[in-house]
Parts: C-alpha cells; sequence; structure tokens
C-alpha cells in the first residue's frame, strides 16, 4: 500500500495531474531538490534562496539553525514566491530545539527507549508533529531507528531508542503513528542501518561488514516491520555494506542495489525515498557536485536532501535525460511522488504560519507535561541492594551527597534538600573525602555529564571511576548517573554500589524526578534500553515502592490552573506594597505534590535580606496542630485517655477545680468555657515603671533566672509553674458556648511533657520531624539555625524593648522557655506540608503509619456543631455561622487547618486535596499592622487558589 496516497485519493490525484501537467522539465527537476536554509544568516543567504526558488524551481527546503520568529517569517516569504508549495523539511528528532533556539526540547530517543508504555511514545510524536504544523514544517527527518549495538558509535549513541530490535521498532512504531496523526511526514533513519558502526558518515563512510542473515534480522528489522504500519519515507545513509553492494566505494545512498533493488523492490516499501545530507563526507568523497545527484536519481531516490550545488545537479540531469542515460519518465516518477507528499501533507491548502503567540504555543504546559511524563516512566532503577532505595527511615539517616562529573547539579541537590538534611561533601583529595564521609551512613554520589547535545562526552574520567569505587567500598551508597548508559560500562564492578538509578540525562527536570525517586516520592518505572556487559540486560528495571511522601511538578499536573494561581503573585505583591507584612511564603499542594511554592518581599522592612522557602518563621498558634495535637493523637490512639476523660482524672492538680470535670473533647472543641487568654507578663512588669521588673528578669543566666525570653532577658526559672497555677485557678466563662482558647494547649503540654519526661520540642523531633524530614521545623530555633534563615516578628517596644528575632513571639510561649503548647514552632511551607499531607493521607506518610485513618476522621470532627462550634478536636474547620471567616467559604465540611496570630495559614481539604500554606511576619514592625487580617488576604488567596480547579 502505498503510504502517500491520501484520503481523499481522488482529490489528490486531481491536484497533483493538474501540476505536472503544468510543470517544465526544469521546473519537474526542481521539485526534487531540498535545500538546506537558514533563518539566522544574513541577506546574502535569503537572496540566495530565494534565487534557487524562482529561478530553479527547488521543491524543499530543510530549515537549520535560527529561532522560530525567523523561521517563520522566511517560511512565509519563500511559500509566497515559490510557484509550487516548498515542502519544508526539519530534523527535530528531539523536538524543534535540534535546531532552533527558543523551542521546547524533549528526550533523547536513548532516553525515551526506556519507558515501557509505548502510548507515551506515540504523545511525544504527537506533540512534535503538532510543533512541527505550528511551524509550518511537513517531514520531520525522524525517528532514527539505528539499533545500536556498537557503545562507541561516535554520531547515534543517544539518538538511538536502545540496542534491542523490538523496543527500537516498537518505538519508532509509536512515534511515527503519532506524529504523522498530526499530517506531518515522518521520515524513519538510517537506512539499511547506522547503528553498528564506529564512524561518522559527516566525515568517512562508514563500513557495514556483516552478512546478509546479521542485517536482516537486525539493521533491517525495523524497517520491515515500520513498512506495515504507513511510514511515509525514509532516508538512505551514506554507509559502505559489501552484503549488499559490492562495490565498496559506492554509499548505500547512491546505490541501486541498496535503493531500489532492497528498498523498493524486495522490501516494497512505496512511500518518498531521500537521501541523508548530499554534504556529508561520507558521499561527497565519491563524486561531485551534480554527479552525485544523478547518481542519487539513478539509485532510486526520490528527494536529494542537501546538494551542493543546485544549477550544476539540474545541468547534470537534463543532460543525463538528452543522452537516455535516465528518462523523463524516471523523473516524473519521482516528482509525483513528491507531490502526492505535499498534498498528504496539507500543501494543497497552504495557509502562511501564524506569527502571534507563536513563542507561547512552541512552548506550552503541554510541553512541560508530556517533558515530565517521559522522564518519570524513563528513569531506571538498576540496582537495590537491602532495599538501600528510596531511602526510608529518614531519623536514622545521616546523608552526605557526592558530585562527580563536570556538569551543573544544582537542581539536582536542591530537590534532595526538599526532603531531610543532605550535606554536600567534597575533597580536594580522595584521603580527604573519604574521611569526611566517615560520619554519614548514606551517600548518595550524582554522576553529572552535559546535557547540550547527545553527542557530548559521557565517559568517566579516571580518577573518578577510582575515587567512585573507594567511596561504595567503604560506604553504603546510591549512585545516579545522569549520563548515558554507556557511561556504566567503565565500571569494573558494580558489587560495592548498593543502589544504582539511571537517570540518562541531565537536565532540570531529570535531576528534580530523580531526587523525588529517591525519596520515594515517585516510583521508578523505567527499563534499560541497552544490556550493560554480561551483569544487567536490556530491558533489565526494578520497579520501586511509592513512600507516598510528597512530590514537586506543575499545577496543571494536578488539574489547576498555573496561569489562575498567578493572581497570588498580585495579592503578595499587594501584601508588599502595603506593608501588611515585609515578606511571605505561600505553598499550594494537590493530590500529593507541591505545584506552587514561592517567597515574596524581605525579612523586614529595611529590605535587606529577601525571603527565602527555607526562611523559617514563627508560625504562632499553627503550633497547636502541628506539634501538640499530634502527640495528642498518638496518646490518645494508644488508649492513654480518650475525647470523655476528664482534666481531673488527667492531670492531678486539677482535681476538685473549677475545671475538674471538663472533658478532653470539651477542651480541644473550644467548649470548655476557658478563658480565651490570661496575660502572664503583666505580673511581671513594674508596677511604677511599666518595664519588666528585676524580680522576676535578669540579664544574665543563672540558676535562679533560666529562661531566656529574649536577647540580655531571663525570665525567673519557676515562672511556668506560676503559670499553671493561675489556669487552675482562673475563673470559667459563665457563658456555655464556643470561645477559642490557648488554655487547653497549656494543660496539655504539661500532662505530656510530665508523661513523657520530656519536653515538646524533644518529643515532637523523636516522633515526628525528624523522620517526616521536617528538618527545619523546630522550637528553639537559634539552638540549630543562624538568624540569617530565621526571619524576625516583632519591633517590640511594649516588653522585650528589642527586635523580636529567633525567640517567639507569644508571651506565653516564651515563659515556657520558648516551648508552648500553643505557640512557639518555627518552620516554613515546605516542611508543614509535610505534616498536613501526613493529615490528608489518613496517618501515612514517607513508608510509615504515624496514625490509625480512624484517629485521623475522629480528631476530625465536629462534635458540637449542634451548638454552632467549627471547631474538630484541635483543629480549625469551616465557618458555620456566616459571619466568622475562618475560611473563603469555598471549601468542603471535611477541611482543616489553623491560623496563627503572627499572619499565618494552613489548610487541607480532603474533597479536592488541595493543601494551601501562608506564612508571613504580619505582626512586624508591630503587631497592631492589622492590614493583612482587615483585607482577609490569607482566605482571599484561598479563594483564587479554589478558582484555579480545572478538573
Amino acid at each position: 500500500m502505498d503510504p502517500l496516497i491520501a484520503q481523499d485519493s481522488l482529490a489528490q490525484k486531481k491536484w497533483v495531474d493538474t501540476l505536472m501537467d503544468q510543470m517544465t522539465i526544469d521546473q519537474k527537476i526542481g521539485q526534487l531538490f531540498m535545500v538546506q536554509a537558514y533563518s539566522n544568516k544574513d541577506i546574502s543567504h535569503t537572496n540566495f534562496i530565494q534565487n534557487l526558488i524562482k529561478k530553479h524551481h527547488i521543491g524543499g527546503l530543510i530549515f537549520m539553525q535560527g529561532t522560530p520568529e525567523s523561521q517563520a517569517k522566511l517560511t512565509n516569504k519563500y511559500q509566497s514566491i515559490s510557484k509550487t508549495p516548498l515542502l519544508i523539511g526539519f530534523d527535530g528528532e528531539w523536538g524543534l530545539d535540534m535546531r532552533l533556539k527558543n523551542t521546547y526540547r524533549f528526550p533523547w530517543n536513548m532516553t525515551l527507549g526506556a519507558i515501557r508504555n509505548n502510548k507515551l511514545i506515540e504523545k511525544f510524536g504527537e506533540q512534535v508533529g503538532k510543533h512541527c504544523k505550528r511551524l509550518g514544517i511537513h517531514i520531520n527527518f525522524a525517528p532514527v531507528v539505528d539499533i545500536n549495538i556498537n557503545p562507541e558509535n561516535p554520531i547515534i549513541g543517544n539518538r538511538s531508542f536502545g540496542e534491542g530490535r523490538e523496543n527500537v521498532t516498537n518505538k519508532a512504531s509509536a512515534f511515527i503513528k503519532g506524529i504523522q496523526s498530526q499530517y506531518v511526514l515522518a521520515s524513519a533513519k538510517h537506512f539499511p542501518g547506522h547503528g553498528d558502526t564506529d564512524s561518522d558518515s559527516h566525515k568517512t563512510l562508514p563500513v557495514l561488514d556483516f552478512d546478509i542473515e546479521r542485517l536482516d534480522s537486525i539493521e533491517l528489522y525495523p524497517y520491515k516491520q515500520l513498512f506495515k504500519s504507513n511510514l511515509t519515507s525514509v532516508m538512505v545513509a551514506h554507509l559502505s555494506v559489501k552484503a549488499l553492494e559490492p562495490s565498496q566505494d559506492l554509499p548505500t545512498s547512491l546505490s541501486y542495489k541498496v535503493v531500489t533493488e532492497l528498498l523498493k523492490e524486495k522490501l516494497n516499501f512505496k512511500g518518498l525515498v531521500l537521501t541523508d545530507a548530499l554534504n556529508m563526507k561520507g558521499a561527497s568523497n565519491f563524486a561531485k557536485p551534480g554527479d552525485i545527484d544523478l547518481a542519487a536519481l539513478q539509485a532510486g531516490n526520490d528527494l536529494l536532501l542537501i546538494p551542493e550545488d543546485v544549477p550544476a545537479a539540474i545541468s547534470k540531469i537534463k543532460k543525463a535525460i538528452d543522452e537516455n542515460i535516465i528518462t523523463e519518465e524516471r523523473i516524473d516518477f519521482s516528482v509525483r511522488k513528491v507531490l502526492m507528499a505535499k498534498y498528504w501533507a496539507g500543501l494543497s491548502e497552504f495557509k502562511l504560519v501564524e506569527l502571534e503567540n507563536l513563542q507561547e504555543d512552541l512552548n506550552s504546559i503541554s510541553d512541560e507535561l508530556l517533558h515530565r511524563e517521559l522522564v518519570e516512566n524513563s528513569i531506571t532503577l538498576i540496582k537495590n541492594e537491602s532495599l538501600v532505595f528510596p531511602i526510608q527511615n529518614l531519623d536514622k539517616k545521616k546523608i552526605a551527597y557526592v558530585k562527580l562529573g563536570d556538569a551543573q547539579n544544582r537542581d539536582f541537590v536542591n530537590m534532595l534538600k526538599n526532603y531531610t538534611d543532605v550535606t554536600v561533601v567534597s575533597g580536594k583529595n580522595l584521603d580527604e573525602l573519604v574521611t569526611k564521609l566517615k560520619s554519614y551512613n548514606l551517600v548518595i554520589i550524582g554522576y553529572h555529564k552535559s546535557n547540550l547535545t547527545p553527542w557530548k562526552e559521557y565517559k568517566f574520567k579516571d580518577k573518578e571511576l577510582v575515587w567512585l569505587q573507594e567511596i561504595a567500598r567503604t560506604n553504603t551508597v546510591i549512585l545516579d548517573v545522569f549520563a548515558s548508559p554507556y557511561s556504566l560500562l567503565q565500571l569494573k564492578t558494580f558489587e560495592n554500589i548498593n543502589g544504582l538509578l539511571l537517570s540518562y540525562q541531565n537536565s532540570k527536570i531529570s535531576q528534580e524526578i530523580s531526587a523525588q525517586m529517591i525519596f520515594g516520592a515517585i516510583e521508578t518505572k523505567g527499563k534499560l534500553p541497552v544490556s550493560l556487559k554480561n551483569i544487567f540486560s536490556e530491558g533489565h528495571g526494578l520497579l520501586s515502592t511509592s513512600l507516598q511522601r510528597l512530590a514537586y511538578s506543575i499545577p496543571e499536573d494536578v488539574g489547576l490552573s498555573s496561569k489562575k494561581l498567578e493572581k497570588i503573585d498580585s495579592i503578595a505583591q499587594i501584601v508588599l506594597e502595603e506593608k501588611m507584612a515585609p515578606g511571605m511564603q505561600v505553598l499550594v499542594a494537590r493530590k500529593g505534590k507541591i505545584v506552587y511554592q514561592k517567597a515574596f518581599g524581605y525579612h523586614t522592612n529595611k529590605k535587606q535580606v529577601m525571603v527565602k522557602n527555607n526562611d523559617m518563621y514563627d508560625i504562632a498558634s499553627l503550633t497547636k496542630i502541628l506539634a501538640s495535637l499530634p502527640l495528642i493523637m498518638e496518646l490518645e490512639e494508644r488508649g492513654i485517655f480518650n475525647l470523655n476523660t476528664t482534666l481531673g482524672n488527667l492531670i492531678p492538680k486539677f482535681k476538685n477545680s473549677n475545671k475538674d470535670t471538663l472533658t478532653v473533647k470539651e477542651v480541644l472543641s473550644h467548649y470548655g468555657r476557658l478563658k480565651s487568654w490570661i496575660p502572664f507578663y503583666i505580673n511581671t512588669l513594674d508596677s511604677i515603671t511599666n518595664e519588666p521588673s528585676n524580680e522576676f528578669y535578669n540579664q544574665k543566666r543563672t540558676e535562679e533566672f533560666g529562661i531566656r525570653v529574649g536577647d540580655k532577658m531571663y525570665l525567673k526559672t519557676d515562672y511556668p509553674s506560676i503559670m499553671l497555677d493561675s489556669i487552675i485557678s482562673a475563673e470559667q466563662r459563665l457563658r456555655v458556648g464556643y470561645k477559642y482558647s490557648d488554655l487547653p494547649f497549656y494543660i496539655f503540654k504539661n500532662y505530656i511533657e510530665n508523661y513523657y519526661k520530656q519536653d515538646l520540642n524533644e518529643l515532637t523531633q523523636e516522633h515526628f520531624y525528624k523522620s517526616l524530614g521536617a528538618t527545619q521545623t523546630t522550637y528553639l530555633p537559634l539552638n540549630k539555625f543562624s538568624k540569617k534563615n530565621i526571619i524576625p516578628t516583632e519591633l517590640d517596644d511594649y516588653y522585650r524593648n528589642q527586635l523580636v528575632h529567633g525567640y517567639v513571639h507569644d508571651l506565653g510561649a516564651a515563659f515556657q522557655k520558648g516551648i508552648g503548647g500553643h505557640a512557639g514552632l518555627f518552620s516554613n511551607t515546605n516542611d508543614i506540608a509535610k505534616i498536613m499531607q501526613l493529615y490528608l493521607q489518613k496517618g501515612y506518610y514517607g513508608g510509615k503509619r504515624y496514625f490509625k485513618s480512624e484517629t485521623i476522621d475522629k480528631f476530625n470532627h465536629r462534635y458540637y456543631a449542634n451548638n454552632q462550634v467549627r471547631r474538630g478536636i484541635g483543629f480549625d474547620k469551616p465557618q458555620i455561622r456566616e459571619r466568622e471567616k475562618a475560611t473563603c467559604g469555598c471549601v468542603s465540611d471535611e477541611s482543616f487547618g489553623h491560623s496563627g496570630f503572627t499572619g499565618t495559614y494552613t489548610w487541607a481539604d480532603p474533597e479536592t486535596e488541595i493543601i494551601y500554606i501562608f506564612l508571613s511576619n504580619r505582626v512586624y514592625p508591630t503587631a497592631d499592622n492589622m492590614g493583612l487580617i482587615r483585607k482577609n488576604i490569607r482566605t482571599e488567596i484561598q479563594q483564587y487558589i479554589q478558582d484555579a480547579i480545572l478538573y
């Protein structure tokens, strides 16, 4: 079957016949040439191409380097002066980026060869086809169907789908189906097969010294299969194949035996046949311009690609016709096929390339989504000794990262650090490095090589091989290779490498996704496209398990609109301009993926230090659900108490008090008639000066004054017991009903710390934060972190009389050594998201079950809704009364979260699977800075997020 026959074949025949009837012999011959054109050259080149079109009637152009805008303009110019529409060709094996700046780059074929699901390759072909169509390209010289058996192949390598004939064939078939669905001609290359050569046909004539049986079973195999699936064109390579062409110096592209007898007759290919570029040394060394073009036609080619001298070639062909060396019927045969191809590609109804939105159309969200999907499905886990991969039990891991290779690794390291502490370790020599690594129990080695082109050097240096083996000998190691799989052939042994991951390319997306796989946020799915010695076979690939850690992606990946989420940026700017806060962090996650994470503004209004995503904010009352509540749930789940347990039974001091019979359920639902708060600090002020009293404070730490509440400011060590006594003796509210109160969390702090004989700081770290990888969530941040990573809160002019920086803003928490049940925690959006995702996943995160599902449900429930109490147990929930503004009013009743006095907010919705976190220091310069609250900024952003839902 002729793949060039269009669905409306009668109309196609009429169009072709009409053009044929109108053409002179010169015009017909001109149709057989496709000349290289550039969109980055000067006017002389443009004039040269225009002259070839007008004077010599060339049939097509293959565009080389330039930009899409320039190419589009030139395409329109050239098409407008051509009597017959030009067939525009392009080398776009991994997309338009292969030739054009500012266009999208997809992975190379070797990377795609690792994908198990060939439907993704079809999607890739379809997307490349859309790009070609958008830019006025009608034939893409892809896919490469060479079976890359020779690892030392200098020109194919990463351009091949691999070494297995079935895999290469199936991948090529899927790509062809995809691209041709967009009516862009595919071109399988390089016939009869360039995969087992050790030289480059651009520079010389490679030799394939195999018998016909071998060629038939390997090199020719993909073509035989692809011809059954409407492949529209084939590119013939410049090779010396003695089994096919006895004349060793005659390239296959110029061989009648290869092009006509084998390809067109024996294999019965009816589509368009074209040469590889005739200016390549593999062909041009054989004959001079003109002679080589005639020889290509005589061999049976239809389209002559990149001729060196079109006028000379036309003259030579016309002379050959006159001398009956070649017939006009032979010319007509190929011209007809060229015109049929043009009709098939839509050139009978030619339209100029639309210039508006060209850049956006060629670099779309759809492109990145597909790229991510391709990379996720390609990365291959080769070895996983002792289940070192993915990394579990973060609380027991001390992880180092060591870089090998000479390309950038920034995106990989940054993503690794999103999951836990990872220390970058280096050394001037091997001994120094090995010594430094002794204190770590896991080493991630990243091997990073240039991602610029598929031909870039990928091999390890001898020094790197020695270092790798020695590090692996003395440490538990995961090696992640961002380079060709062939790089691993240099390793003498894999014995000491515990985990081996092949990421293929060193792109930003590959680095980020690979790091996520190492921590179990994404599963590995890929398989080797080539074998590695006799140890790992082609097709080998281990499937890792998901630990259900948060992944990182883009909004559209989870059904959100990135354009609509940009409104958050706008409102953030308003916050900064109106000085509602000096800076902020905002995070949005959905379906287990963080898709929006930005920092805005500065630490203070002095605008000296910009806010970063890993900076730490005082999160105020978010402490309640991120520190105290997990420990409360844990104890309740263990049966230490239940929701109906009374405070009197829980804490002996409360026996016979006015709070004796209050239940856990009542106080944590804010239904226990407790006071909202008690201003404990007032009793420590001098009654005359209203300054901190010397009775309670000292400038230096002593045994009597042991609680640091600020710089050179120490409170009496016994003051927390005074506070608890004040809570016990405090009057109850007379009115039954809802009243938000901090006091339950003072009470539970006391209970929890007495039960465990440890403070909340130690308990939260040991029970939750370390294993979650929440490494920047802590009380008392100055004990661990530099001030430059901690964002100040208030310029306190009423109590501390200093900038509160690294100390908890809430005075009640400050009086409890900075470790309050209601406040005191410092964190960032990334860490908080982990805890909120733990809740959304009903108590499971990172391969560990922290709570039973029913425990989460029990605490995320309104027990007093009939009494207009919106709260769950500890959790805030959407408003019941219209005047309340807990949320935007646009989230489900199953949602939960909390807000904080310093300008913080976190919310999770099981129905939409959305997590939203907002952190700021709106209390700077003072707590009177109420603009953020008055304008409901936090819930306004929440509304924007809801509005951004696409599905």
